[in-house]
């Protein structure tokens, strides 16, 4: 037996045969729903058959503009706005998971924080909450940590606009940095040649 299917078969055992996991491209991805998230990361970093001591990366993922393949019946748009995602490593069993939770509400996405039981993930949820608008309840302190305290927006939303809200830039005369509208024109940046449907077909 293999060492993915002996964690696949530990996991099931662990947490039910209900569990929603798959594997792709020798990886295993779990999916728990947002109430579950804190209980369930505890079962994975303490118990025997699992021990994930290590939490590797904390992100979010933003699937507002995420359509099913177009190979597929299904083509309709993703029916959860965010995710949160976490890859662990177990150091007692030289195994990896990735485990993903949807956030339950789009327009204020919340997800319990996991820095009580790995606090690595301290700095993740701030980036992810900055980047995001994703607010982890329980977290110790959570700011922005890449941008500015003033920022306005989260800039990796898929509706974020490309050259943002507001600009800064120091004024001699009030001899200080000032918040002003975003003087920059927007401009497209797709190449022409994506848009075009019949691109590559030979025209005779």
């Amino acid at each position: 037996m293999t060492r993915l299917q002996t964690l696949h078969d530990n996991l099931r055992s662990v947490l039910g045969d209900s569990v929603d996991l798959t594997e792709s491209l020798g990886e295993l991805t779990l999916q728990v729903p947002a109430s579950a998230w804190l209980e369930t990361c505890r079962t994975l970093r303490d118990h025997a058959d699992l021990r994930f001591e290590q939490n590797m990366d904390l992100c979010a993922v933003d699937y507002s503009a995420w359509k099913a393949p177009t190979y597929t019946p299904d083509h309709v748009a993703h029916p959860k706005r965010f995710a949160v995602v976490i890859q662990l490593l177990s150091v007692t069993h030289n195994w990896r998971l990735r485990v993903r939770a949807y956030a339950d509400n789009d327009e204020f996405p919340m997800m319990a924080s996991l820095v009580d039981v790995w606090p690595s993930v301290n700095w993740y949820e701030r980036e992810a909450f900055d980047l995001f608008g994703v607010v982890f309840e329980g977290h110790p302190d959570l700011r922005r940590i890449l941008t500015d305290y003033g920022f306005i927006g989260h800039p990796f939303r898929k509706d974020f606009p490309i050259s943002g809200h507001v600009e800064m830039r120091y004024d001699a005369e009030q001899k200080r940095v000032i918040y002003q509208p975003v003087t920059i024109e927007p401009r497209e940046v797709v190449p022409r040649i994506v848009r075009e449907d019949h691109y590559g077909i030979e025209r005779y």
